[in-house]
């Protein structure tokens, strides 16, 4: 009755706009749990470190299931539930083993959704592009409605919001093609060892780059809501802001198949998220006016965009087929999850510190990114 293209899509459009209530605003939520900025951190980072753990583990069981769908779906229906089981909960200790579940149930989905809707717009024939930017529009719409509802219904509201979103995320992963195999033989035992001779190539410098430079948006993730708040901005003014950085990411990949881009080299493209990094960290750092805030929030289109372009075009065209989806899981635990969630365990306390300031720390990450974009560019530059 829908076509696949509408179906992903749709589904897309329900994470990504649970999405853009959690990441920014629940936070906030756990403050108001009377949670200290210490604990926020390391509830963010337990939270990503499930997402490290879960990714690997998710990409061989979507590899080896029956239906793609199904991990997709019940990953789906453990995320309402573990957000539903928050509802009575303040002990710090037993949010922290929330978020660790939840941060694999949750954030386990989207390597397998990318993978499962790459295979079927390539054997389809529509576009991955903007099915997947849908979703990055939902991200803003979120987050303009949670920071209103903030505003005006408290922070207590955010998580009603989640489980509504969650309901919706679970009808939605119903909807997906099933996705059916054909069945093969048994995985080989040797595909560890691929891995490792994967590792000893120049693959290492693009995962390293992507990991580190997507790492230095952990005190961003964390601690943003709460040092723009302090800093006196209205709700509605932070959602604004991070809906600002969605936005440039959404035309920077639209834009990303125009000759001038498609001619960049993943090493390049990873240096750009690098730089950008320095710059946009560092003068945030500063706080800034409010005008130049938003110019800086634009720079999510090298921070971000850049980098993952970087990292998936490095991938599609030096890691083999047998290997791409044990690739872009590996880039999603590091990236996504585990340096991530380091730098996140420690944003509490750069931020009970520093303040603001604390964004500053996040340019050693950027900085050492770029260089290893840089070796990457000179590994593959040679004849």
């Amino acid at each position: 009755m829908f076509s696949p293209a509408l179906r992903f899509a749709v589904y897309y459009a329900a994470f990504y706009l649970v999405l853009g209530m959690y990441l920014p605003y629940f936070p906030a939520w756990l403050e108001g749990r009377g949670l200290t900025p210490e604990w926020i951190g390391i509830l963010v980072a337990s939270g990503l470190l499930g997402r490290t753990l879960v990714a690997p583990l998710g990409a061989r069981w979507a590899d080896t299931a029956n239906r793609r769908r199904d991990p997709i779906l019940i990953l789906a229906t453990l995320s309402l539930l573990l957000f539903i089981v928050h509802l009575p909960v303040f002990s710090p200790w037993i949010l922290a083993v929330l978020a660790f579940l939840l941060g694999g149930a949750y954030f386990g989905q989207i390597p397998l959704a990318d993978t499962f809707a790459l295979r079927t717009a390539t054997r389809l024939g529509f576009p991955f592009g903007p099915v997947r930017a849908f979703g990055s529009v939902f991200f803003i719409l979120a987050n303009f409605g949670a920071g209103a509802t903030l505003g005006t219904l408290g922070a207590e509201w955010i998580l009603t919001l989640i489980i509504a979103g969650s309901i919706l995320l679970l009808l939605t992963s119903w909807t997906l093609p099933r996705g059916r195999r054909r069945r093969r033989g048994r995985v080989e035992d040797a595909q560890l060892t691929k891995v490792g001779r994967l590792l000893r190539g120049p693959f290492l410098w693009a995962l390293l780059a992507s990991g580190l430079i997507q790492s230095s948006h952990g005190f961003y993730y964390a601690m943003s809501v709460l040092a723009w708040t302090a800093d006196g901005l209205p709700s509605v003014t932070i959602g604004a802001l991070w809906a600002t950085g969605v936005a440039a990411e959404i035309l920077f990949l639209f834009c990303s198949g125009l000759p001038f881009l498609r001619r960049l080299s993943p090493g390049v493209l990873l240096m750009l998220g690098g730089a950008g990094g320095i710059v946009r960290w560092g003068l945030t750092a500063l706080s800034p006016p409010l005008g130049v805030l938003f110019l800086l929030q634009a720079l999510h289109a090298m921070t971000f965009a850049a980098t993952f372009l970087g990292f998936m075009r490095y991938a599609a065209q030096e890691v083999p087929d047998d290997q791409a989806a044990t690739a872009q899981a590996m880039n999603s635990a590091l990236a996504g999850g585990g340096i991530t969630g380091l730098v996140s365990a420690v944003s509490g306390l750069l931020y009970d510190g520093m303040g603001t300031a604390g964004y500053m720390v996040m340019i050693v990450p950027c900085f050492v990114g770029l260089l290893a974009g840089l070796r990457l560019r000179l590994l593959r530059s040679k004849p």
